[in-house]
């Protein structure tokens, strides 16, 4: 969705450490002098062209040159003089003081040592990323600070391009802010204006944020927040936006912690949706709003609980379809991350060696398809050894009661409903034998449920398993080194890795047909497996690092007579092929493919390579990136990419960006599937950045991002999209 961002959090961090900077820094000094005079482990250094102490005023005046050291501080000035009865001390002519944290500068810095109040006239600071000048600064308290007419940036130049001025700014050092006037320049223009403003400065973050912007979907809009701290344990949001074609919506935010409760986060966002140019008898309004509850509760350093709640209620969706989806339509960042969100309790407890679990899962919202467990207690007892002997015991237990719910309008009736116990007890031993690392075991797995599909009661299934893990290394050493083709090899090591992993589970006792499908649990049938593996590097130091040159990984399976799918007797099942190359430090090479062996033999594409993939990396270092990257199918798609992020010049970067498709799935169209062409600019203290995309089937985007060196993660950006595809347009792909 388009977007205008407008410097989100910029403002509150340039005013918090305008203060910082010139009221703390520049008093950090002064005071340090009084202290040094009762502490023993302090010495003041006062070095200047003429240095006397006048009888008649009881004063110490440094003139020409003046340089006071004190614990890595140095103030520089023309004049220093020190009253010894009233405290009272006064730099005078281009007064100077340098820190580690920054350089601030004043025609004249007074302080009195004794009240421990005083000010700097004509005030200038430097402390990256921060520049700034104040007409005055005055300490009138220990603990207040008093900003006059100043302003802050992060452009060096006597002119800066960008600036935050203030009339007035009262800080209470590590409590709040305070401002007055503010306005926010760009060259001589003042784009913001903001009469007051107040800030807890324990809260990095601003407390009214704007976004105004404009989609075809939404047209003109205006997104609004407003940020509350009630405690230091209890603040949020208040949500007040706009969008022209669909009106207002509202809501809130809560965030709250409690050092016995734990800390958690309330949500409540509601429209009543006006949308235009709908068919004939449809509603004109509907009702879609959003709650949201999260929480997590650590109750000591073995036991915590999480929860999340999650309920959606969406008359559109109902009227119109499954293609509308509030989460999508307002929270689209939280879609993509889960577009289905659940509602569950989850308890955690951890004992010595073993650890449980009580998940409560219950659906919220109907048109989701989802397990409900009501509740599922899960035991885990990893492998533990059995007195002194050799051998190894391990459990994994589970006991649930089981809804699994389809969407509606599914009917009722294709709901599943079970309970189930399930154990599994596993006995193993860790051996070497010769040069293999040997690990043979034993494993039975019993489920109660209580019915079977045909509504029967008690039933129980067993499964009897055993087999093995193996796995050997073999090294050598080779005592090569040569930079023949500038490949700096220091010494090769080729290591290769075989394992094999053999299982086999005896026929249920109870066929999976007979049982009610929730999980992959009840669907498990004779097997008789080895997992095979091959794993090849070949090594070398560079400056005294361990590098791997080459690393080829090869697995598969052997399947020993399997009784179901196309195949009856033993064989291989597909091959993978894993390989990773860094010949050089700006070069890196990883690809995957697939070699086909399982299916029916006769069948096109057995016995060939099925997919493969590609990256091709080449960093050249000063921001200069080439990426080149393949997705082939064997019948389907084969798509392209190539990615270019260039430092042309100091001031200027190119980005490109395509990807192109030349394959043969017929749901795709060969040719030019997307392009991006864009242009960094530097301007100084700014990162300008114009980009233009093309993505075919869905249209072409434009937009203009502002970012802060300073800040990268702060930009002001203003984005348009256009020629896009309404939903369900015939519009080729």
């Amino acid at each position: 969705m388009p977007k205008f961002k407008v410097l989100k959090n910029y403002i509150s961090h340039c005013q918090h450490s305008q203060l910082q900077i010139i009221l703390l820094f520049a008093f950090c000094f002064l005071p340090s002098v009084t202290l040094a005079q009762n502490d023993a482990g302090g010495s003041v250094v006062v070095n200047g062209d003429q240095v006397e102490f006048m009888t008649n005023k009881k004063d110490v005046v440094a003139t020409g040159n003046v340089e006071v050291f004190y614990k890595g501080a140095k103030l520089t000035c023309q004049k220093l003089t020190l009253n010894t009865l009233t405290k009272n001390g006064l730099a005078e002519g281009n007064a100077r003081i340098d820190d580690k944290n920054g350089v601030i500068e004043g025609e004249k810095i007074s302080y009195n040592f004794d009240t421990k109040t005083g000010n700097i006239m004509d005030a200038q600071f430097r402390s990256n990323p921060y520049f700034g000048k104040s007409r005055k600064v005055d300490k009138v308290s220990e603990n207040e600070f008093i900003s006059r007419y100043g302003y802050t940036t992060t452009c060096n130049f006597d002119r800066p391009h960008y600036r935050i001025t203030s009339q007035k700014v009262d800080l209470f050092p590590g409590d709040k802010i305070q401002t007055k006037e503010d306005i926010f320049y760009v060259g001589k223009a003042p784009l913001f204006y903001l009469p007051r403003y107040n800030h807890s400065l324990k809260d990095p973050l601003m407390h009214v944020q704007l976004m105004p912007g404009k989609s075809k979907k939404e047209g003109p809009f205006l997104l609004s927040a407003w940020r509350y701290n009630l405690t230091e344990n209890l603040s949020g949001r208040i949500y007040s936006d706009y969008r022209d074609k669909l009106g207002f919506a509202e809501g809130f935010g809560t965030n709250f912690k409690s050092d016995n409760l734990g800390k958690g986060d309330f949500k409540f966002y509601y429209t009543q949706e006006r949308v235009k140019d709908l068919e004939e008898g449809d509603p004109a309004e509907f009702e879609r709003y959003l709650v949201r509850f999260r929480h997590k509760w650590d109750i000591d350093e073995q036991t915590n609980i999480n929860s999340e709640y999650y309920k959606i209620t969406d008359s559109k969706r109902a009227v119109l379809g499954s293609d509308n989806n509030l989460l999508k339509d307002y929270f689209f960042r939280e879609y993509e991350k889960d577009p289905q969100p659940l509602s569950y309790i989850n308890a955690h407890h951890a004992f010595g060696y073993s650890s449980i679990d009580a998940v409560l899962q219950k659906r919220t919202n109907r048109w989701y398809t989802q397990l409900e467990k009501l509740p599922e207690i899960r035991y885990s007892l990893p492998s533990i050894p059995i007195g002194e002997s050799l051998f190894y015991l391990d459990n994994s237990s589970q006991a649930a009661s089981y809804n699994y719910k389809h969407a509606v309008p599914s009917p009722s009736a294709d709901d599943i409903y079970v309970n189930r116990l399930d154990t599994i007890n596993k006995l193993s031993v860790s051996r070497r034998v010769s040069f293999i690392n040997f690990t043979p075991f034993v494993k039975v797995d019993n489920t109660y449920y209580d019915q079977n599909v045909y509504g029967a009661s008690t039933v129980l299934r067993t499964i009897f398993y055993s087999g093995m893990d193996a796995s050997t290394k073999f090294y050598r050493v080779f005592n090569a080194k040569t930079n023949f083709f500038k490949l700096n090899i220091n010494g090769l090591r080729h290591i290769i890795t075989p394992t094999v992993a053999y299982s086999y589970n005896h026929e249920p006792s109870v066929a999976s047909s007979k049982l009610k499908q929730i999980d992959g649990i009840d669907a498990l049938t004779r097997s008789n497996v080895a997992g095979l593996g091959l794993s090849n590097k070949l090594q070398t130091k560079r400056n005294g690092t361990s590098v791997d040159l080459v690393d080829v990984n090869v697995t598969s399976s052997y399947i020993f007579k399997p009784k179901t799918g196309d195949k009856r007797g033993s064989n291989l099942s597909d091959f993978l092929f894993t390989v990773k190359l860094l010949p050089y430090s700006w070069l890196r090479i990883e690809g995957d493919t697939t070699y086909k062996r399982s299916g029916n033999r006769y069948a096109e594409g057995y016995n060939s390579f099925n997919n493969a993939n590609y990256d091709i990396d080449f960093d050249f270092g000063q921001e200069r990136t080439i990426g080149l990257g393949q997705r082939y199918q064997r019948k389907g798609g084969n798509e392209i990419t190539l990615d270019v992020d260039w430092r042309l010049t100091p001031k200027w970067k190119f980005l490109f960006y395509q990807r192109r498709n030349r394959g043969h799935d017929p749901t795709l169209k060969r040719g030019l599937r997307q392009q991006e062409y864009g242009i960094v600019r530097d301007l100084h203290c700014w990162l300008a950045e114009l980009n233009y995309s093309l993505i075919r089937g869905q249209g072409e985007t434009i937009w203009l991002i502002f970012r802060l060196k300073a800040f990268p993660e702060l930009e002001f950006e203003y984005n348009q999209n256009y020629h896009q595809p309404k939903p369900g347009s015939q519009s080729n792909p």
